[in-house]
């Protein structure tokens, strides 16, 4: 099925059970931590962000509570109502705006291209290539700017369900597939990986590229009650921030993270 603005809105709540879940919040924290890499200190004041099919304000709404100024667009009014709430409920209200629109026809308060940082963290796997979404994104961000994409990963796909499924024939058909579906809503995805997309920001002269694994041991891990007790929660979160930038464990996390830095003009 086609993503439509109803598809994320009518599974709005199946998405906060799946934020809440161990492997959400790794998912937040580790992006989180990856991306404060690349941040300035805090005191050089307030940054100006850009949330990219942003939802309901997962990855926006911390940065919007530590003092910057956030805009999160989406074209599902659910979704964003759920963003304001959120940014309301977490003190951060005053430093959110929400955009009512479609990425790739945003209006002129937003398309001016100098944001500081933008995040395109929830949009490649609903694209079949991802250089428009890419182009649209890089555009947005001003010389010397951040710019933070994400995807599920296509290399984890066959170790999973090798390892998690017990299915290798199913593994071995998925070496050359790239198409899935999105386990909380009911939607077509393609699967990327990290090297086709540094491929294409490079023309767009993002070429320095940081390269980040999210989940890399998490998903690996089948016995998912074990991952809700406190204390070994505590330590798989531990070896997953030690491990998001190091290879060969990159190559094969659930979903990998680049943040790069704008050419200055």
């Amino acid at each position: 099925m086609t993503a439509t603005p109803g598809t994320f809105d009518t599974a709005l709540q199946d998405w906060r059970a799946w934020q809440n879940s161990p492997w959400g919040r790794l998912r937040y924290t580790v992006a989180s931590h990856n991306l404060a890499r690349h941040l300035p200190a805090a005191d050089a004041g307030p940054l100006r962000v850009l949330d990219l099919a942003g939802a309901d304000g997962g990855d926006a709404v911390p940065l919007a509570a530590a003092g910057h100024r956030v805009t999160v667009v989406d074209y599902a009014p659910g979704m964003l109502a759920a963003a304001r709430e959120r940014g309301r409920s977490e003190g951060a209200g005053a430093c959110l705006t929400t955009v009512e629109a479609d990425v790739f026809a945003l209006p002129d308060e937003v398309s001016d291209g100098t944001w500081d940082v933008v995040l395109c963290h929830n949009l490649l796997q609903y694209q079949r290539q991802v250089s428009p979404a890419l182009e649209a994104a890089a555009a947005l961000v001003r010389p010397g700017g951040l710019l933070s994409v994400m995807a599920i990963n296509r290399h984890s796909v066959p170790l999973a369900l090798a390892v998690r499924s017990l299915d290798p024939a199913a593994a071995l058909r998925s070496l050359d597939e790239r198409g899935g579906a999105a386990v909380t809503f009911d939607a077509e995805i393609t699967l990327h990986t990290a090297e086709e997309v540094r491929a294409a920001l490079a023309p767009l002269g993002h070429t320095d590229c940081a390269h980040y694994g999210i989940r890399t041991v998490s998903d690996h891990i089948t016995d998912d009650d074990r991952k809700r007790d406190p204390a070994f929660y505590a330590d798989l979160e531990a070896l997953e921030l030690a491990l998001t930038d190091r290879a060969p464990y990159v190559h094969t996390a659930r979903l990998f993270q680049l943040v790069s830095r704008s050419p200055r003009r």
